[in-house]
């Protein structure tokens, strides 16, 4: 059949200009701004009033582990920030006991090459990000090229270990205030994007690309909700609800009604009470609603304890949270040309920079550690971006010198500064974050002392360049080959998946669980299947992609979806007026 046919796959043209274009920030850029702020500032003070700032770069180390898991339930967050602690603690470990036992560059480039492809490949597997491995990778490497003894070891492991533990709490702060905010950020996330499909689909545009970003955000907040932990609550279900209705939206976009879901999105995301639905299944009034016609957390004599309450619960949740999740060295695999291309592009870009005569060659190794994305496509375009984000950081950092220069506390408010700005733009755009970067990165060379300010923009904007080009030149040179299987993988996951979820609809026996089940793994392979597929379509030097499949298999995954909602009684019979539209106020 034509349909099945591959179809050849042509190399995607490298933007440039595309590449700089600046997005709208994150709901929570906020959050690590601040966080990482309050995590640096207290021991950076105290070691300017001790007068050791030169040991700041340990205490660094640590603070900066506050960067991570913003968008992970508390529960969840406090495990992932533990890792992440240890795992900074492991790298600067091995990097300060290489410092103390040699001072080959080559020795030293290498360590840091192997470092930063470890890190990579388990921040990748563990989806621990944004900022993944890169701010791992330049703790370790700077550590490699700081003067050490065997001696100072401990007590520099100390230092970060301690800011590492206060920067785990500065992140579990505001747990008692807001303890289900991650998980109503996700929740909104995917009501917005449910809209926007819902938008488009009234319009009549084909609207492929809202609808994989909301299926996407979908499966993103069932994952947040799963991870929240085993005790479900009131507003847990509540949020459950609510992401019902957005897979709901999906099934009958032309039937939902967008402003009503951005009416909930809103809702979710403020501080008040929850919006209630009630029961996705059956609508019966009664209870009180609000402007927007959503039933709020205690209104009315129907509570989750009740009878109404039992059938209200998601029996699905229950369900997949009993699944035990994939092995880690599963997922190792296929990250293996990523750990190539991390440490030879890496290590050649340390080596290039070493002949070159720089003292700190770690900055080309970090450079090129930052460029490696799902794909070629992807890496060019963040190489665009660091190297035009360091050109402009550069001249920022040489305008910011004079003031970091009046004393070791100014040093330290300008840190802060550039601290705060990195995180508050790099939403917006990795090269506009990495204006703050990088002199961030330049003014923390100068806390053992300050340094000639030609010197510095001079090293870094040579490294800058040795770096993205070896790195990039790296990333083509090892090509992903395998990207094409893990297409057909994912494909025969979705035809599997559809099969058992069709299955299933068409069964009246089937139990409200199982078919719960059926749909979460079928909506988890569609969002799996279009990443695959769009991070292999980025690829060079591979065979031709089965793009016509692709295409099909999501139709069909969604109609099948489509299908099993139906099923459920979440949405009405073909030619049946919708019980959905009418009691939830949406338009007919």
């Amino acid at each position: 059949m034509s349909s099945a046919t591959p179809t050849p796959t042509r190399v995607r043209r490298l933007p440039v200009l595309g590449a700089l274009r600046l997005g709208r920030p994150s709901d929570v850029w906020f959050k690590p701004a601040l966080s990482v702020v309050a995590a640096v500032a207290p021991p950076s003070l105290l070691l300017v009033v001790l007068g050791r700032l030169d040991l700041a770069a340990y205490t660094m180390a640590g603070s900066l582990c506050a960067l991570y898991a913003h968008n992970r339930p508390y529960a969840a967050r406090a495990k992932v920030l533990a890792w992440v602690v240890l795992g900074m603690l492991g790298g600067l470990a091995v990097a300060l006991l290489a410092a103390s036992l040699t001072r080959n560059a080559v020795v030293l480039v290498t360590v840091g090459a192997l470092l930063a492809a470890v890190q990579k490949v388990m921040c990748d597997a563990t989806r621990v990000g944004p900022p993944a491995h890169v701010i791992l990778t330049f703790v370790s490497s700077a550590a490699l090229f700081v003067p050490q003894t065997l001696g100072q070891v401990p007590g520099h492991l100390a230092l970060a270990a301690a800011a590492g533990a206060w920067a785990w709490l500065v992140g579990m702060a505001p747990a008692p205030l807001r303890p289900h905010g991650p998980e109503r950020r996700a929740t909104a996330q995917a009501l917005d994007a449910a809209a926007a499909y819902a938008e488009t689909a009234r319009g009549g545009e084909e609207g492929a690309g809202a609808r994989s970003a909301a299926y996407a955000a979908v499966h993103a907040a069932w994952q947040t909700l799963l991870a929240a932990g085993d005790r479900p609550s009131t507003a847990r279900r509540a949020l459950e609800r609510l992401v019902v209705r957005a897979e709901v939206a999906l099934a009958a976009a032309a039937d939902a009604d967008p402003a009503r879901l951005r009416a909930w999105a809103r809702a979710v995301r403020g501080t008040g009470r929850i919006p209630r639905t009630g029961d996705p299944r059956r609508d019966d009034g009664g209870p009180r609603r609000t402007d927007s016609g959503a039933r709020l957390d205690g209104d009315g004599p129907r509570q989750d304890g009740g009878p109404l309450g039992e059938r209200d619960e998601l029996v699905g949740v229950a369900a997949e949270r009993a699944v035990a999740p994939r092995p880690l060295w599963s997922r190792l695999g296929p990250l293996a040309p990523v750990a190539v291309r991390s440490a030879l592009g890496c290590a050649l870009a340390g080596y290039v920079s070493f002949a070159l005569g720089a003292d700190r060659p770690y900055w080309a190794l970090v450079t090129a550690a930052s460029l490696y994305q799902a794909n070629i496509t992807l890496t060019w375009s963040r190489a665009v971006q660091r190297v035009v984000g360091n050109l402009v950081g550069v001249l920022l950092f040489a305008a910011v010198t004079p003031v970091a220069q009046l004393g070791p506390l100014a040093l330290v408010l300008c840190i802060l500064a550039c601290n705060f700005g990195a995180e508050a733009l790099i939403g917006r755009n990795y090269w506009l974050g990495s204006v703050c970067v990088t002199p961030l990165a330049l003014l923390v060379t100068e806390l053992p002392g300050y340094q000639p300010t030609g010197e510095l923009v001079t090293d870094r904007v040579v490294d800058t360049l040795v770096g993205a080009l070896v790195g990039f030149v790296a990333a083509v040179a090892v090509t992903d080959r395998r990207a094409g299987r893990r297409v057909e993988r994912a494909l025969t996951a979705v035809d599997h998946a559809r099969e058992r979820a069709a299955r299933l609809a068409a069964d009246p026996a089937a139990t409200p669980a199982a078919l719960e089940a059926a749909r979460r793994a079928l909506a988890a392979a569609v969002v799996d299947l279009r990443a695959t597929a769009d991070a292999a379509a980025g690829e060079w030097w591979q065979r031709a992609l089965p793009q016509e499949r692709v295409v099909l298999a999501e139709q069909a995954a969604h109609r099948t979806l489509a299908a099993t909602v139906r099923r459920q009684g979440l949405l009405p019979g073909p030619g049946t007026t919708s019980t959905y539209t009418h009691t939830e106020g949406a338009s007919p």
